[in-house]
């Protein structure tokens, strides 16, 4: 198989993977199985464990602020939002290209629904839709598309009327920088070669986030439930490495893109092409059909859009918000690579793409 679906997840780095073993091993081969709320020595040394792995996914976010260990991304989204909109009871806005785990947290809490143009951008909100003392979020990278969106000048937007700007990092964290501004930031492991199960929600210094779950409080008296220092560790290896190669992995991504469109002149780009993380290629083809091509191309990973919605055979909300007719929609899809994609990987993925296209009578 080859693997170009890296906005889905990405493949776990083998220092991740050497990280997080010796916090599996049980009595006689090890302590590393043991609670880090624990008071005796085992427990400390997996509580310090944690901590280390705190610092290591810090490094790659703002300063002023801490780090929260979370199930993963979503529960973070859900956690900023629907307990910031408690905090900040002035209402919540959001933009329509959302991922669905602040999509759907947005249509619950009856938030305004912003805008974006056919780039797949976030239009300037209007004045009286940012709400008061309330929440604005919005994406640094879609998930989809892999456009940027101008995250500070959001969270100037924002502070100027009191209210807090939530980024999903989810898909830029180590891959571009994190813009200074934001209140709350949400990322996720294995996006960037860490194991799944594990995220974080950032809450900058000062503000007074109500919890989302309810028990022993074990991470930093915000969050229930016993912390993992597998997940850490890998989590936390995975930021250090991610920082380490922050500039290889960077032009290695762009060259795999220049790649990738000389490869693939006759299909339309979906989205900006820049401002965009070039680690992903949303295009479409007339006459194309999606599901079939992934049929044809079985051997071949890559997807229609997010994971968690192409199972389900609704069309992309992202094409559909930026104005993309449903028809191309469905003829479009979303490739990506990253720092274990090879040249040759790409080029005989991209070769079977078109071959398969061609059997739908597209050359």
């Amino acid at each position: 198989m080859i693997y170009l679906d890296y906005q889905a997840t990405t493949p776990l780095a083998p220092e991740a993977r050497e990280a997080m073993l010796r916090w599996f091993e049980g009595p006689g081969e090890g302590d590393g199985f043991a609670n880090p709320s624990s008071a005796h020595k085992a427990g400390r040394a997996a509580a310090a464990a944690v901590e280390v792995a705190r610092d290591q996914v810090a490094a790659l976010l703002p300063t002023g602020g801490r780090v929260f260990f979370t199930s993963g991304a979503t529960e973070a989204l859900n956690w900023a939002l629907l307990r910031g909109a408690e905090a900040m009871p002035g209402g919540v806005a959001g933009f329509s290209i959302e991922h669905a785990a602040s999509l759907q947290c947005l249509e619950r809490l009856n938030a305004a629904i912003l805008p974006v143009d056919e780039k797949g951008l976030a239009l300037p909100p209007e004045d009286e839709l940012i709400p008061e003392n309330g929440i604005i979020a919005t994406m640094l990278v879609n998930n989809e598309v892999g456009t940027i969106q101008p995250v500070a000048d959001f969270a100037d937007a924002a502070h100027a009327k009191n209210s807090l700007l939530l980024c999903d990092a989810v898909q830029g964290y180590g891959r571009v920088a994190i813009p200074d501004g934001a209140d709350l930031v949400a990322i996720s492991a294995h996006k960037i070669h860490g194991p799944k199960g594990i995220g974080a929600l950032w809450v900058k210094d000062g503000i007074d986030l109500p919890p989302l779950m309810f028990g022993g409080a074990q991470e930093q008296g915000m969050r229930s439930g016993t912390v993992s220092p597998a997940l850490c560790a890998g989590f936390g290896a995975a930021a250090a490495l991610a920082a380490e190669r922050f500039d290889t992995d960077a032009s290695h991504v762009e060259r795999l893109w220049s790649l990738a469109r000389d490869l693939l002149p006759e299909w339309t780009l979906n989205g900006a092409e820049n401002p965009r993380y070039h680690g992903n290629l949303n295009v479409r083809r007339e006459g194309v059909n999606g599901l079939r091509l992934m049929s044809d191309a079985r051997e071949i990973a890559f997807s229609l859009g997010s994971a968690c919605g192409s199972g389900s055979g609704k069309v992309s909300h992202v094409l559909r918000a930026m104005g993309v007719s449903e028809t191309d929609a469905r003829a479009s899809i979303r490739l990506g690579w990253g720092r274990y994609t090879s040249e040759q990987e790409l080029r005989e993925g991209l070769t079977a793409i078109k071959d398969a296209a061609r059997l739908q009578g597209v050359n």
